[in-house]
């Protein structure tokens, strides 16, 4: 799969929302937040269809929230497994850490 064949959109509701994936044969991969304290947003869960595992997709959801972070000024709580090892991945995202 090439970064041409999918994009991540952002679905808000009143106190949270998601990040999504639609994937071939109508699969989807998503990661999912509340609005936590002083406007953070608290990752939760990040799921990747089996077969689709291995492809950077969870990478791509979490790379969006980054985006989003530094673009709109909020902080993250990575309470995702997934979500946290990324953070200790990246250094540099420390300052977008709640």
């Amino acid at each position: 799969m090439s970064d041409s064949e999918f994009t991540v959109q952002r679905e808000n509701g009143t106190d949270g929302g998601r990040y999504v994936m639609q994937l071939d044969g109508g699969a989807e991969a998503e990661m999912t937040y509340r609005t936590g304290p002083n406007g953070a947003m608290v990752i939760d869960h990040t799921g990747v269809p089996r077969q689709f595992e291995g492809q950077g997709i969870a990478a791509r959801l979490v790379n969006a929230a980054i985006g989003d972070a530094r673009a709109e000024g909020f902080k993250i709580t990575p309470l995702c497994s997934y979500v946290a090892a990324q953070f200790r991945r990246h250094p540099e995202w420390a300052d977008l850490r709640a």
